[in-house]
């Protein structure tokens, strides 16, 4: 049995931080605002910035800075326009990250869905790798729930809900009731002030339509 380390290819679910110009001011304060709302789901959490919307040069610097003192560990830059601006990140310690999948990139295959019949609790982090995920029972505040693939809840959703966690845009969340501390899908996320008071304690399915979150009552 070999005790070297060895290094292989993984995935993990990282927030992109999309940035429309280089005020590192403003996004430095958005970050931290993040942060307050939702502490136990951004304080710490690894983020990539996409800076393809970007026009000008970035201080990668100072944005670096600014991200570790919002809370946040600043791990690479993704939208990169050319060479320049890739050394600008690398000197500033930034990873050169690809969004692009090769086209011959087969998908991932799904595993069997995960079925969990006990509440999640408190504190409890419940992840359903390649696969669905089912929760027969409630999900308790401060407990989170994760999938690469869609998350149906029979109970109570007081907690937070992943879908898409691995980047699967056709997830969707489907709860029997949402009381929802955080939902996302993909890596698009909504806080419960953003929640419209219509879908508050409904039964719903949440999913994400060319960017864009939404929630759709179920009257089943």
């Amino acid at each position: 049995m070999s005790h070297s380390p060895d290094l292989k290819g993984s995935s993990f679910t990282l927030s992109v931080l999309h940035l429309s110009d280089n005020d590192i001011e403003k996004t430095v304060h958005f970050l931290k605002e993040k942060v307050e709302q939702a502490p136990t789901f951004f304080a710490s959490a690894p983020v990539v910035i996409n800076i393809s919307k970007v026009d000008g040069d970035i201080d990668f610097q100072a944005l670096k800075n600014g991200i570790a003192d919002a809370g946040m560990i600043p791990v690479g830059v993704t939208g990169c326009k050319d060479k320049r601006t890739q050394n600008l990140a690398s000197d500033a310690s930034f990873a050169i990250m690809s969004a692009s999948k090769s086209p011959n990139q087969a998908p991932a295959k799904m595993a069997p869905t995960k079925i969990v019949r006990s509440p999640v609790r408190s504190g409890q982090q419940v992840y359903a790798k390649d696969c669905d995920l089912v929760v027969l029972n409630h999900v308790s505040e401060g407990a989170e729930v994760i999938a690469d693939g869609s998350i149906h809840i029979h109970g109570t959703l007081r907690g937070r809900a992943i879908a898409g966690a691995s980047g699967n845009q056709d997830a969707v969340i489907i709860c029997n009731k949402l009381n929802a501390e955080l939902m996302s899908i993909a890596g698009h996320y909504w806080l419960t002030e953003q929640f419209a008071e219509e879908f508050w304690q409904q039964k719903v399915i949440f999913s994400l339509s060319d960017d864009s979150l939404k929630f759709e009552l179920l009257t089943i």
